[in-house]
């Protein structure tokens, strides 16, 4: 076995439920180790990783300097490499640096400690496990019901693990109100919803029993959470944020290089949006996109099912459109399901997002989930929903969760042999591919009306804004209420919906700005290109979800 053969397994086995919903056999019958023990003992072995794992320092970043490349190894250590084993072609090396990029990601992120600052680790660990293996019915229900239980009886441990570890000193009341929302979406999940799933009789009896000890323990949770005080801060700060552009994401720059390519961004595209309104040449103000964006907005479906419904034909539209014109190469058995968001993402999502098959198994089975809103949401919440979703904006959506976007790459993807690639990806990839693919389609003629024209541009400084909002929140240079407003008046976005968006911004920090800041790097790569634009496209997403400078060097390989 290769070392990086080695890290796979050991990584696989650190992290059962990621194993698991990427297809891996043999570990879905666990949650894994969530105590401070476990997650410490994942920190250093990371660190070792990363030194057996390590290149040289001065390997070319994206932009072919290694000047902003900081060392690998702590000072002092002797970076191990390849040297002493046989010659690697491009793709091996390819893979090296991939996962050596995800390990020093890691390392600088232990210096933020997520599972002590937020529930989300815990959380999202228990739900996906629950609820993706009934979604995707890859396995016999038996199979699936057997693993479920198995889980459940982990779950009062793992939530113990959370009280645990959770610190009020770095724990943050954001993110802990986040998790709360969530805690109490958990009992009619796994007691109703999720035996709802079964379709044997007794089957549904036996998961609903084993679910009502898992259900007191998220009710001791929602209590516990419900009388803690954090005092810690969501901001990560300027150092840390930039340390990930650099180390992880292999981009030469820092938060605010990308905060500047963000407001520049934004002001090209508020002038294109502007013409673009202009021809529309409705209102009192015929450039102001602003207000046309929210006339466009009154014309929704009528209500969550409907939107659903519309959102299904769309994207069975954007399918034919890209068969028809040649623009990929379709994976044998594809398919795109189209349906509501699950009920415990409904507290923290606000958008629409998208389930992939396995990689790691046969399926080409993925999910388009539609953001419908939680329970006890008021008739104007809903509305408000509604409108963030419009008629015009959904070619735009559907093409950048389905077709080509998320579903066909991350299709397309699954089917390539570096197994490496199908673990480890990087959204600044996979949510630049699905920005790029909405320009590219408007290229190709699929948004063909000045309404439809204006609101895919309105999706693009969406991101624009995103890249602004999430370096200035993290860096410490604007307040939620100032995102919030920044978010609802800068990009079409409803009060309500801006809410939900910065309080995903303050959770996630880095993610927001890789939809556009990806995008434009793929767009610079196929400008360098010298080929048809189908190839490019099947050469590209077929490489994974690389780091930018990465996918640069799988489509452009260095000349000799």
């Amino acid at each position: 076995m290769t070392p990086l053969d080695d890290f796979l397994a050991w990584y696989l086995a650190e992290h059962p439920v990621r194993a698991a919903l990427l297809g891996a056999d043999g570990y879905d019958h666990t949650l894994g180790d969530f105590s401070e023990a476990g997650f410490t003992a994942r920190e250093r072995a990371a660190e070792q990783w990363l030194r057996r794992l390590s290149v040289d320092s001065a390997t070319p970043g994206p932009t072919g300097s290694g000047a902003d490349r900081p060392a690998a190894s702590p000072a002092g250590e002797v970076a191990l490499s390849f040297a002493d084993e046989p010659a690697v072609s491009l793709a091996d090396e390819i893979d090296r640096e991939l996962v050596v990029s995800f390990l020093r990601g890691s390392v600088a992120s232990a210096r933020w400690p997520d599972w002590r600052r937020d529930p989300a680790p815990y959380l999202g660990a228990i739900f996906g496990s629950m609820f993706t293996p009934f979604q995707q019915r890859l396995k016999p229900e038996p199979e699936l019901v057997e693993a479920a239980v198995a889980r459940l009886a982990e779950v009062p441990a793992v939530l113990a693990a959370c009280r645990a570890n959770l610190d009020p000193g770095l724990a943050a009341g954001l993110l802990v109100k986040r998790g709360l929302d969530q805690a109490r979406t958990a009992r009619r999940f796994l007691t109703s919803t999720l035996p709802g799933e079964v379709r044997d009789a007794d089957l549904r009896v036996r998961l609903a029993r084993a679910a009502e000890p898992a259900a007191d323990a998220f009710d001791e949770l929602v209590t516990f959470l419900e009388g803690f005080e954090a005092s810690g801060s969501w901001r990560m700060g300027e150092e840390l944020y930039s340390t990930l552009l650099r180390e992880r994401e292999m981009l030469g720059y820092g938060a605010s290089e990308l905060h500047e390519k963000g407001r520049k961004a934004w002001d090209e595209l508020d002038a294109r949006m502007r013409e673009v309104a202009t021809r529309l040449g409705s209102g009192e103000s015929p450039g102001d996109w602003r207000a046309a964006m929210e006339a466009l907005m009154d014309d929704h479906p009528p209500t969550l099912e409907a939107m659903r419904a519309e959102y299904e034909a769309e994207t069975l539209r954007a399918r034919d459109f890209v068969r028809d014109r040649g623009l990929v190469t379709f994976p044998e058995g594809e398919e795109c399901q189209v349906l509501p968001s699950p009920e415990f993402q409904r507290p923290i999502l606000a958008v629409a997002n998208y389930l992939a098959p396995p990689p790691l198994t046969t399926s080409r089975s993925g999910v388009f989930f539609v953001p419908f809103t939680p329970d006890g949401f008021t008739g104007e919440q809903v509305r408000q929903r509604l409108r963030t979703n419009s008629r015009a904006q959904m070619p735009s959506i559907a093409v950048h969760e389905a077709y080509p976007g998320h579903h066909w790459h991350l299709a397309w993807m699954a089917g390539s042999p570096r197994t490496v690639r199908k673990v480890f990806r990087t959204p600044y990839f996979v949510e630049g591919w699905a920005l790029y693919v909405e320009k590219m389609m408007h290229e190709q003629g699929y948004f063909d009306t000045p309404e439809t024209e204006l609101a895919h541009l309105d999706c693009r400084i969406f991101r624009a804004a995103r890249i602004v909002v999430d370096t200035a929140l993290h860096c410490g240079e604007m307040t939620i209420a100032e995102a919030e407003e920044f978010m609802a008046t800068k990009a079409s976005l409803s009060p309500g919906t801006a809410v939900g968006e910065v309080s995903r911004y303050c959770a996630w920090p880095t993610q927001a700005p890789s939809y556009l800041t990806g995008a434009l790097e793929i767009e610079r790569i196929r400008g360098e290109y010298h080929g048809d634009l189908r190839t490019f496209h099947d050469t590209i997403a077929g490489s994974g979800g690389l780091p930018l400078g990465l996918a640069r060097k799988a489509v452009l390989p260095p000349t000799a």
